[in-house]
């Protein structure tokens, strides 16, 4: 078969053999991902631009879409979770201006990309996921790729992890139908807390400052996430 100019197939009797495939170059494919996703839609803090290009975005999703890794859109990564789009993870990091001095606390560990990402750009970093497999996998996956400020702890996301409270920074990588207020008590002051904030179907990114505990709220971008369980977010389906 031969492309003719209208982009139709047609037979010309010859078969040749199928090319080799090209290994997939994972720094190359960062370094597409940064300009073309990142850059061009207004991520512009270098630190975060430095992180993105370091952490290896295809040891987080499953083998099987180890290809797609780079790609532009959130992709499964089993319980019903995903991996952030890439631009996401990088707006919503980029929001929590990070110095390097803060303790950070993740809601919604999921595979440990978004925990990677802030390990590079502050002191220490607490990521709590409910699935406890999943906890279980990740945490052995951030110690394997060396990264060893994270600590993965298993329970309720919505409760925050009041153990290692204060935070300087909190982020929520799933929907909530309003601010969680443990979330919000364990916020130090000056802190900053990014969170989706809606329906199960849509919600807004919000930027949320506590000054002298009185939150400033910021609506970011819109979204969709999936939805954060728990006691002050979305009760399970089958519940």
């Amino acid at each position: 078969m031969s492309k003719s100019d209208d982009g139709s197939t047609r037979s010309n009797g010859f078969h040749p053999a199928a090319p080799p495939a090209t290994p997939m170059n994972p720094v190359l494919l960062r370094r597409e991902m940064v300009e073309r996703q990142l850059r061009k839609r207004g991520i512009r803090d270098e630190r975060v631009v430095a992180a993105m290009l370091s952490v290896p975005r295809h040891e987080f999703v499953p083998a099987e879409l180890a290809g797609e890794a780079y790609s532009d859109r959130p992709l499964p990564i089993g319980h019903g979770q995903t991996i952030s789009q890439p631009f996401m993870v990088a707006a919503m990091t980029e929001a929590l201006q990070l110095s390097g001095s803060e303790r950070v606390l993740e809601i919604g560990a999921g595979s440990g990309y978004q925990a990677a990402v802030l390990s590079l750009l502050a002191r220490e970093v607490h990521t709590v996921e409910m699935h406890e497999d999943l906890a279980v996998d990740t945490r052995e996956r951030l110690q394997r790729l060396g990264y060893g400020n994270v600590q993965v702890h298993v329970g309720d996301g919505t409760l925050g992890w009041p153990d290692q409270a204060p935070f300087e920074a909190i982020v929520v990588t799933a929907a909530a139908p309003e601010i969680p207020p443990p979330l919000a008590a364990q916020l130090a002051d000056g802190g900053r807390l990014i969170v989706p904030v809606g329906t199960a179907e849509e919600q807004r990114l919000l930027r949320v400052e506590k000054r002298d505990n009185v939150l400033l709220k910021r609506p970011l971008y819109h979204c969709r996430f999936v939805p954060l369980i728990g006691q002050y977010g979305w009760k399970p389906k089958d519940s």
